[in-house]
């Protein structure tokens, strides 16, 4: 009861309504429903987001990963394995994944681990690995969100041959390497040539 007298009018009155005072100001706001499903337009990721990861391509289709295992070295969750192998010059000039000596045989991402923080693609020495605009990585399988090389790898786009091949683009790797590309034999992209 002295406790109750002496409080004043202030803590009495004011501070239990003071508590309410968000409540007050968000009660008469207009509400902000997100469509999401439906509508994943309105607001688009950020270039720079931290999405799914992609396995790049060279021009002419050959992977970009030679299976250096550096991003799988770099992230801190443990969430890639990466198991290279040796490219193979069959005298054709086929059994070729990469213009490099090595490629990576197996690639998996664990997205039950994965943390998103990009330290892979900062690893990688040949820009091989990126990360899109891809957010949706919700399953309910765990099985399914460990992503194989085959769910990595880059679409291949008009003028791109499935690997294993031979290089298509400059004389030896280092033409990759340094950007000296030459024009795609026409077998390379299934076009004719111009006579």
């Amino acid at each position: 009861m002295a406790d109750e007298q002496s409080k004043s009018l202030k803590e009495q009155f004011w501070d239990p309504v003071a508590g309410f005072g968000v409540t007050f100001r968000t009660m008469f706001k207009k509400v902000v429903t997100e469509q999401y499903p439906f509508d994943k337009d309105q607001h688009p990721t950020a270039p720079r987001f931290h999405g799914r990861h992609q396995l790049n391509r060279w021009p002419d289709g050959l992977e970009k990963c030679i299976g250096c295992e550096l991003c799988a070295w770099a992230c801190p969750a443990d969430a890639i394995y990466v198991e290279g192998a040796s490219n193979t010059d069959l005298p054709d000039g086929s059994g070729r994944f990469s213009p490099g000596e090595r490629y990576g045989r197996v690639y998996q991402i664990n997205y039950l681990r994965c943390i998103l923080c990009g330290l892979c693609i900062e690893a990688c020495p040949t820009r091989a690995l990126t990360m899109t605009n891809e957010y949706e990585l919700a399953d309910n399988n765990r099985a399914d969100l460990i992503y194989e090389k085959s769910d990595l790898l880059a679409p291949l786009l008009p003028g791109m041959e499935q690997p294993p091949h031979p290089m298509r683009l400059g004389d030896d790797e280092g033409a990759y390497y340094r950007g000296e590309y030459s024009a795609p034999a026409p077998a390379a992209t299934g076009q004719e040539g111009d006579k």
